[in-house]
């Protein structure tokens, strides 16, 4: 029996041309137990809470707040993601979604030692809601080297200190495979010192963002080894780029990380 629970990033597959409702059986059909979406303003939402469940499939993850690049680390935005935040929380609750996504925002000058405090000061007023509602918010570790030039939650070490600061078993990281190995490598080693920390994964090859497929430099089946031992029961999921079928991708990386 698979120890790793998959999930798929609905804007990677759900193409021109593509049904969604037959996406989500051939995923189910798969083996697959979950489906997520990033922002729920370009994201059949509404359709989707009524069609995964009827096609056994749970939704992962959604992002919490608005702006990646505007995000946590300005203290002038901590109302507007509290009040984002919140929404999506109730939402997440409603719908039994584990995880929303959130965002430190690029630098911009911003020093990290100061950046840590900042962000965990905007995660604290809605950590009490998160906790009661049972839903991760969960952090998302961006390569700044080269999709996100000036993102400053682009190492393992420093979201783990966010997540200390806040001081809530709900403050996690999103772990992003494919960002990590650009920026620090060593991902089993920092996977398994950092588990405790993180509450979902995203995988992609590197480099290109493609397929997890002979072309790219990471060896997935070690990888999500390593994840199915470390005891993480929640969701990896899968967000690459591709040519072709969609289902014949997602059944290509279900069986490579089927661990």
């Amino acid at each position: 029996m698979a120890r790793i629970n998959q999930s798929f990033c609905l804007g990677c597959y759900l193409r021109e041309g593509t049904d969604l409702e037959e996406l989500l059986r051939g995923a189910n059909e798969i083996g697959y137990s979950a489906v997520e979406i990033w922002g729920r303003e370009g994201a059949p939402f509404q359709q989707l809470t009524e069609l995964a469940p009827k096609h056994g499939l749970r939704i992962a993850s959604m992002s919490g707040h608005h702006s990646l690049t505007d995000g946590l680390n300005n203290p002038h935005n901590h109302a507007r993601i509290r009040d984002e935040l919140l929404e999506s929380i109730e939402l997440a609750r409603q719908h039994d979604i584990p995880g929303l996504i959130c965002f430190s925002g690029n630098r911009d000058g911003r020093d990290d030692e100061e950046s840590v405090e900042v962000c965990a000061e905007g995660l604290r007023p809605v950590m009490k809601a998160a906790e009661e509602a049972g839903v991760n918010l969960n952090i998302e570790l961006l390569n700044s080297k080269v999709d996100h030039p000036g993102y400053q939650c682009d190492h393992t070490e420093w979201g783990v200190r966010v997540c200390r600061a806040v001081g809530s078993p709900r403050a996690k990281l999103l772990y992003d495979i494919y960002h990590m190995q650009i920026m620090e490598g060593d991902l089993i080693r920092t996977i398994t010192d950092s588990i405790e920390h993180i509450g979902h994964f995203h995988t992609a090859g590197n480099p290109r963002r493609g397929p997890l497929d002979e072309t790219q430099e990471i060896y997935y089946p070690a990888v999500m080894r390593a994840i199915a031992d470390s005891g993480f029961d929640l969701y990896v999921g899968h967000e690459f780029g591709f040519q072709g079928d969609p289902l014949e991708h997602l059944r290509a990386a279900h069986s490579t990380c089927d661990i």
